[in-house]
């Protein structure tokens, strides 16, 4: 995907890459990267080149899957956008109870690491699953044992994040140890989340533990299903349980519903003065403002008219270390972040010019584009710096933050509302990019003419042709592009670049991915 990984430090010498002069990899972040305004540079579409190049797929196997694509171009009936991600289904339980080998018996192959040992799996982890004909994402969540002297954060944790992240949550629990205080724990949580619940009872390997599996109707989450992961089991009858209650899109996004106030999210690390600015845009002092970082603890939301329009702002609690990290309060705050993200459109990043960019600051834009938000950045304090530290500000956003030159930067003062006008028209200018649809034929003709260009290098004695690309979805911009083999990365990477030069996308990451598709065989 050409939207993920965008911040890792890249090769000065790629030997993968083709020889071109594209846009380079240490471009001046502060330029306009927009050769072309794509909201305005109406060129007229070249359908001849869309025909000839849909005619020449016929020749090659596809999935059903992709010739829906290819008819509906990322639009529905209607001709309006086929909105929302996936939904979600989180698998949560406490240690030990079978979640990774459920994971695994649901995916039909074995992706997650499964040990008869407590706490293998600790991070969230999301895959991509299917059961009778609907697609949905399946996270596999760590399960951690309570420490005597301690409270239940460490159950709640994962569980809370899965579940506030997911449309329906799968609970595990062992049928043959029964329900125990720290199943309680997480009954509790999952009743104040108020999402579908469905109780899998596994380890019901045969008739004679279904009595067990009975008994967890006391937990008061309803039906409990007998399963047994290892063996199967029981498996297809709670998933036929999950469709039931399963949303056609994901409702965590609400973003994607179209029409109300834009909603913008201020994220950033503690103390960068995210509240400040939100305080400065509404005119009032609508949330405390202290030098203590991490004063904010839950996101407050604003409307806000700005440039004649309603803007719904969002002040979020700082992100911090690597949630699974944290503790308490703090732990809980950076949840709410990651929330506010998911419900978000855009997302202003707040950076302390005073203070070189922090590692901290890289990984909440990464956050923000891998939850393929519209980012802008914003250089707080600015009024504070002199001509030295502007100096060397400049020279830490070309080595820290090469890989965003296509997001908007603005230099503002939250505290006295310097440069304020500014920040709108690049909040614009980054859902603009988000909405936009590039048409089939003016991409294919766009395609036609760069590979004619720089055509991909041959590897061993094979030179991969582009059979077709067209644009998934908007928000982020998503495309898919038809091969005959195997695209390097290298080469990606460059239509990639050379997408951002002719359509602009400025303020929104853009996801690339390929699909190889082999000749058909002559009977």
């Amino acid at each position: 995907m050409g939207g993920c990984g965008l911040l890792q430090p890249r090769p000065e010498h790629l030997t993968d890459r083709p020889n071109e002069d594209p846009v380079s990899d240490t471009t001046d972040p502060t330029r306009d990267v927009r050769t072309k305004d794509p909201l305005v540079d109406d060129v007229p579409v070249d359908a001849s080149v869309e025909r000839a190049l849909r005619a020449g797929l016929d020749d090659f196997d596809l999935s059903d899957e992709d010739r829906n694509l290819l008819e509906s171009n990322g639009l529905d009936a209607d001709g309006n956008e086929l909105a929302g991600p996936q939904p979600v289904v989180a698998v949560v339980g406490r240690p030990n109870v079978g979640k990774s080998t459920l994971v695994n018996r649901i995916l039909g192959r074995r992706e997650a690491v499964v040990e008869d040992v407590p706490g293998v799996t600790r991070d969230r982890v999301a895959y991509e699953a299917e059961w009778a004909g609907r697609r949905f994402t399946l996270v596999d969540t760590g399960g951690w044992e309570v420490d005597a002297s301690g409270i239940h954060l460490r159950v709640a944790e994962q569980a809370e994040i899965a579940v506030e992240l997911a449309d329906v949550v799968m609970f595990v629990v062992d049928a043959v140890v029964g329900a125990t205080d720290t199943d309680e724990g997480v009954v509790r949580l999952l009743r104040r989340a108020g999402k579908p619940v469905i109780l899998v009872a596994n380890k019901v390997d045969d008739q004679r533990f279904e009595s067990d599996a009975t008994a967890l109707w006391n937990l008061g989450l309803g039906q409990p299903y007998p399963v047994s992961a290892l063996h199967g089991r029981g498996s297809g009858d709670v998933l036929d349980a999950v469709l039931e209650v399963l949303p056609d899109f994901s409702a965590v996004g609400e973003a994607y519903r179209r029409g109300g106030p834009r909603r913008v999210a201020l994220v950033g690390r503690p103390n960068v003065g995210k509240s400040s600015l939100l305080n400065q845009l509404a005119g009032s002092e609508r949330v405390v403002v202290d030098p203590v970082a991490g004063t904010t603890r839950d996101p407050v939301d604003e409307l806000i008219d700005l440039g004649g329009k309603t803007w719904r702002f969002v002040d979020t609690a700082g992100i911090r270390r690597r949630v699974h990290q944290t503790r308490g309060a703090d732990f809980y705050a950076s949840l709410r972040t990651q929330t506010a993200l998911e419900k978000a459109e855009v997302a202003v990043v707040l950076i302390d010019s005073q203070e070189s960019i922090a590692e901290q600051d890289v990984r909440v834009i990464q956050q923000v584009i891998d939850s393929g938000r519209a980012l802008v950045v914003a250089y707080n304090k600015w009024d504070n710096l002199d001509e030295e530290r502007r100096y060397y500000l400049e020279r830490e956003i070309e080595r820290d933050l090469v890989q965003i030159p296509w997001a908007p930067r603005v230099n503002i003062s939250a505290k006295t509302g310097r440069h304020m006008d500014r920040l709108v028209p690049a909040i614009e200018t980054a859902l603009d990019s988000w909405d936009y649809r590039v048409p089939t034929g003016r991409l294919n003709a766009f395609f036609g003419e760069v590979v004619a260009g720089h055509p991909h290098p041959v590897r061993g004695g094979k030179q991969p042709r582009i059979l077709f690309a067209t644009q998934a979805s908007t928000r982020p911009p998503r495309f898919v592009i038809f091969a005959s083999g195997f695209i390097e990365a290298g080469y990606r990477r460059f239509l990639e670049r050379r997408l951002r030069e002719e359509f602009g996308f400025e303020g929104t990451p853009i996801e690339v991915s390929v699909r190889v598709r082999e000749k058909r065989h002559k009977k």
